[in-house]
């Protein structure tokens, strides 16, 4: 398998005009011409993952419910069903691939009915393989770019607290490097992986690391925030809908699942997905298909799952606030995040590593970490993590210098808290939104936590 598709890339790096992504397309071509389809597959077969044929539009629909394809080649004058018709049934039913059509009768009427069925290229017949090849080209790299725009859009919408160490996690504490060394024994495998920890601990990167050091590392990854959907639009965020499924939807969309097609998806905040849409998850994990919302098909989907959570999903479960079948099934491989004050030196090269980097982006001197500031840093229990050490390197930055009680001005503020972590979080989160003056958001600011986690904190206190 590993020579064949070495082979298809080699293929497609002689070919450069056509795009490097031909070699991992899959593609259905759907003609009653036999002649047709062997013109076809001769020319498409070297140069792209898999390719499958159908005689007729009642085939075609069977091999859709069965597989996945980029891209559909699609004649249209065939006896029974013509194919702009079947397009647009199947755009009806859950059909988001790219749809090139074929004719050799050019007339206006058709081609705007081909347009508006969603057909995304038109190719007359007679053609040339580089014409048929170009046109394929030009749906993969439309497509690329659309999902790759969708999901930059969500992460930029959905936290901008990820500009620095996404990619790798930094340190050399025994804690850590031991999170590395699971991680590289875990990413060759298939294997659901259930990242936990507190809060700022850094679980997408632990996610992005995993994901880069697996076979997936060229797809994509898709971080998906469950606490920043709102619980009446998350199913069509993670699984699309068809046109006319609810007030508003005048377009089919793919969701992020078929995003991520091939790639990793990372489920954050886990714990705070509604129970309906835990049922679905669990059927999408279960058998690998995503029925998007509307629809009547069930598109296969191709992904590896990685889970995380600040929160105690046993507990929730007993509470009945998430299900137990699904908590047994992300549940596979748990890797917990140590918190940073675990970490011993890590908290001073994380803080040399953000100040470097934030006065560049902030265009700001740096400012001195000196021994005493380095005592206070290593003596702090932050709560908040390396989120919080994070905001703390901005905000002394922009300040031109580190608060008071982070220069041993304020002993009383870094001396190792005494009782349990709850009562130390408890403490620590009062005290912030005390100095705000009870504004919740500036107190998430400045911890680096969701405003939603400040809530929930207060309620559970009674506070």
């Amino acid at each position: 398998m590993r020579a064949e598709t070495a082979r298809k890339v080699q293929a497609s790096e002689r070919d450069p005009e056509f795009g490097p992504w031909l070699a991992q397309a899959t593609i259905l071509v759907v003609d009653d011409e036999p002649g047709m389809r062997n013109f076809l597959v001769r020319t498409l077969s070297p140069r792209c993952k898999r390719i499958e044929e159908a005689a007729d539009a009642e085939e075609a629909s069977r091999k859709l419910d069965q597989h996945h394809f980029d891209v559909v080649i699609l004649d249209n004058i065939m006896p029974g069903k013509n194919g702009v018709d079947w397009l647009i049934e199947q755009r009806a039913i859950g059909f988001f691939a790219d749809a090139i059509l074929m004719t050799a009768y050019a007339d206006l009427e058709t081609a705007i009915r081909a347009l508006r069925a969603g057909a995304v290229d038109f190719v007359l017949k007679p053609f040339r393989s580089n014409q048929i090849l170009n046109a394929v080209a030009r749906c993969l790299d439309r497509m690329r770019l659309q999902r790759e725009n969708f999901v930059l859009r969500y992460e930029l919408r959905a936290t901008a607290d990820h500009i620095l160490l996404r990619d790798k996690l930094i340190g050399g504490s025994a804690a850590i490097q031991q999170v590395r060394e699971t991680l590289a024994r875990v990413a060759p495998l298939p294997t659901t992986v259930l990242l936990t920890g507190e809060s700022g601990t850094g679980k997408e990167v632990a996610a992005r690391s995993l994901h880069a050091l697996s076979d997936r590392a060229a797809k994509p990854f898709v971080p998906v925030n469950c606490a920043a959907i709102p619980p009446d639009v998350i199913e069509s965020e993670l699984f699309g809908h068809v046109r006319g499924a609810f007030t508003g939807a005048e377009a089919g969309r793919e969701g992020l699942f078929l995003h991520a097609q091939g790639g990793t998806l990372f489920l954050d905040e886990i714990g705070e997905m509604p129970l309906a849409t835990q049922s679905k998850l669990l059927r999408v994990i279960e058998d690998r298909r995503v029925r998007p919302v509307g629809a009547e098909r069930e598109v296969p989907v191709d992904l590896r799952f990685v889970f995380a959570t600040n929160a105690n999903l046993e507990k929730l479960v007993q509470q009945g606030g998430f299900r137990p079948d699904l908590y047994y099934r992300i549940n596979v491989m748990q890797l917990k995040l140590p918190p940073l004050r675990d970490r011993g030196d890590d908290v001073l090269e994380l803080a040399s590593l953000f100040m470097h980097k934030l006065s560049q982006q902030l265009g700001m001197p740096p400012v001195p970490i000196d021994k005493a500031t380095k005592a206070a840093l290593s003596a702090y229990a932050w709560p908040g993590n390396v989120r919080e050490l994070r905001n703390l390197i901005e905000r002394s930055l922009i300040l031109g210098g580190f608060p008071d009680d982070f220069r041993g001005q304020r002993t009383g503020a870094v001396a190792a808290p005494s009782g349990t972590l709850e009562e130390v979080e408890r403490r620590h989160i009062l005290a912030v939104l005390g100095e705000t003056g009870g504004d919740r958001e500036e107190t998430a600011r400045r911890l680096g936590i969701s405003r939603k986690t400040i809530d929930r904190k207060l309620v559970s206190w009674n506070a």
